[in-house]
């Protein structure tokens, strides 16, 4: 039987003008998840990452910790959905940057502020009725990370896969696995930690997700590396 394990990106830079790169709290965690990922599976037969600043950079620093180099295969189709791109569809407003963040300032809760504004992006985007706006509607995404998965399981390549990428992208093998309705993707999508794993296996049975955002690396004495955004 086959594992394929899809790890989270580390955190991301919320809040500047270039999200997609590690923050320092996001390195330390890539390499907390490294010697995790080391003691839990030694070294894996193959490693795919996508193509994101923040999917390479996590890649880089776990694998380190796990005495291995930085050889992975790219796929592009492991990328995250375009967020700013959802939410100027929302909000054309927010094209300017400096409007959304004085927006989300005039609140005294930015950060709850914008989740709860970026939710109601995705919730645009996945309900299908303003596809024609999208470079890449939900149903496209989707469609990828599902072929994405499905390429990996079909090859025979491999008895352990690492994968790192993100957490829409995770959500989204997770949906398909569990067959939930559409809209349990954002709710699955809200809880996705940080560097954290998920578990796939696959065999002559079918594919099956056998653990879902694991984090217990980050707990104990190391609970302060636990992040969402």
């Amino acid at each position: 039987m086959g594992a394929i394990y899809l790890v989270r990106h580390g955190q991301a830079s919320f809040n500047k003008r270039d999200y997609d790169q590690l923050s320092p709290q996001g390195i330390e965690q890539s390499e907390l998840l490294g010697l995790a990922l080391k003691a839990r599976i030694g070294a894996p037969d193959r490693v795919i990452c996508g193509a994101m600043k923040r999917h390479r950079q996590t890649a880089h620093y776990s694998l380190a910790r796990m005495g291995l180099g930085n050889a992975w295969d790219t796929d592009e189709r492991w990328n995250e959905y375009d967020h700013e791109e959802l939410i100027v569809r929302h909000k054309p407003l927010y094209a300017n940057r400096a409007i959304m963040l004085a927006d989300l300032a005039r609140t005294l809760k930015p950060r709850e502020a914008f989740q709860a504004m970026f939710e109601e992006a995705l919730d645009r985007w996945v309900g299908g009725d303003f596809d024609h706006e999208y470079r890449e509607p939900w149903s496209a995404f989707r469609g990828r990370i599902h072929a994405a998965l499905d390429d990996i399981v079909a090859s025979g390549r491999s008895t352990t896969t690492l994968v790192y990428t993100s957490g829409g992208a995770i959500s989204a093998v997770v949906q398909r696995l569990w067959t939930l309705p559409e809209g349990e993707w954002r709710k699955l999508n809200r809880v996705i930690a940080n560097a954290t794993v998920t578990k796939v296996v696959f065999g002559s049975r079918g594919t099956f997700l056998s653990t879902f955002n694991e984090h217990s690396h980050f707990e104990g004495e190391q609970q302060h590396l636990l992040t969402y955004r």
